[in-house]
């Protein structure tokens, strides 16, 4: 009866989701159309959303400089947390409120461009605290304008519906969508990518995968999110490995960009699964960066998916570059699922998190099933017992 239920409820919200006003976010060229783009909106003031580590690179400065020059004033929020949480929310917003903001720049990965759409929500809903945004349209109202720049080439972000943010006080990791949070604009300059360590390029490298893959498989795809999915994945297979050992490789960075943004479009209409389930659980116990957590989680979930993917994933394989041209549906999937296992290899990802302590997995189990159920469009609903397979296998590896 449940998997009944949640088959339904996917059902409904896949054929209203036709009605729904998706958009994709129109791409700047640079700073100076960015500048004139906020000239043309009368937005003399803006919050510029942030984390630490691009500050001490100096990431932003070309940007602050462009719109200071440009006769527009910066209000710099630069204490994003990698896994955001209401409190940074929160204080986001008190200097867009003080510095009289009206609109907001998210520069970082997606934890900045996660919290900027939050602080854009509060806003927009300045009664309705975070907690009561979970889950989807609890929003449904224009936010500021909203700009988003990547620095790195993998959440997809600056496409999505979607902003995740953590509990502190329960660690506890959820999402809130709305498609009034899709960004209205996206810049992508893979110049801002050059300087990723290696270990961030292969992370979020792989969760742009795991974003196309997730949409692909799921139950939710249109014929665009389809295409988008396979062309990010193909763009991933020739382009991540010479981007983690050729970081000033530009075109390798430039195609992942793109890929990025793809990947993130198909999720954002298709939506993910499993994968992304597990893998906030283990961001909000233990603050794993979450494209890390998708890349150990992704092979273990696909596998128990077993035969309802093997068509998927053999075109996938396809995609990918990968299929052997006489094999099975079943043996292209298990060679691209392979695949990832040897990507994560060659890039340092282990295969385990023995951080995982036995004692955590139940309340992380309910969380997981807890997100996934009933909105996520799913190969397989898993009941307790393959939810708890998969977190012994990710300890033991």
């Amino acid at each position: 009866m449940y998997e009944l239920y949640c088959r339904t409820y996917q059902f409904i919200l896949r054929y209203g989701a036709a009605f729904l006003p998706w958009r994709r976010p129109q791409l700047l060229n640079d700073y100076a159309s960015l500048v004139k783009l906020l000239h043309g909106e009368s937005a003399k003031s803006v919050l510029l959303v942030t984390d630490a580590g691009i500050v001490r690179l100096g990431l932003h400065t070309e940007l602050v400089n462009a719109l200071e020059s440009g006769g527009i004033r910066c209000a710099l929020y630069d204490k994003t947390s990698p896994n955001p949480t209401i409190d940074n929310v929160e204080e986001a917003l008190t200097v867009y409120k003080r510095e009289g903001c009206a609109a907001i720049v998210a520069l970082g990965g997606g934890s900045s461009m996660d919290c900027a759409k939050i602080v854009g929500a509060r806003v927009a809903r300045p009664h309705k605290p975070v907690p009561k945004m979970r889950g989807e349209f609890k929003i449904l109202k224009k936010i500021p304008l909203l700009i988003a720049i990547p620095t790195t080439s993998g959440t997809g972000s600056e496409t999505t519906l979607a902003a995740v943010v953590t509990n502190s006080s329960t660690h506890e990791k959820y999402a809130v969508n709305d498609l009034s949070l899709i960004p209205r604009y996206a810049l992508l300059e893979p110049r801002l990518t050059m300087g990723l360590p290696p270990s961030i390029t292969a992370a979020t490298g792989m969760d742009a995968l795991c974003h196309a893959v997730e949409a692909y498989i799921g139950s939710s795809n249109t014929r665009q999110t389809r295409k988008d999915a396979l062309k990010a994945t193909e763009l991933i297979y020739a382009n991540l490995l010479t981007a983690f050992s050729d970081g000033q490789n530009l075109t390798a960075r430039k195609n992942m960009q793109d890929a990025a943004f793809l990947a993130g479009a198909a999720f954002t209409r298709a939506y993910v699964g499993n994968v992304h389930a597990i893998a906030h659980t283990f961001s909000g116990q233990y603050g794993t960066a979450h494209g890390l957590a998708n890349a150990v989680i992704m092979p273990y979930v696909l596998e128990m998916y077993g035969n309802t993917v093997y068509k998927s994933l053999s075109e996938m394989a396809v995609a990918a570059g990968i299929a052997d041209k006489g094999a099975t549906d079943r043996e292209n999937a298990q060679k691209f699922i392979a695949s990832i296992r040897e990507m994560n290899s060659k890039m340092g990802i282990p295969d385990k998190f023995p951080e995982l302590k036995a004692e955590d997995i139940p309340a992380m189990m309910k969380r997981a099933m807890r997100e996934a159920n009933p909105l996520y469009p799913v190969p397989v609903i898993f009941n307790r017992r393959e939810m708890e397979k998969i977190y012994q296998q990710v300890l033991e590896g």
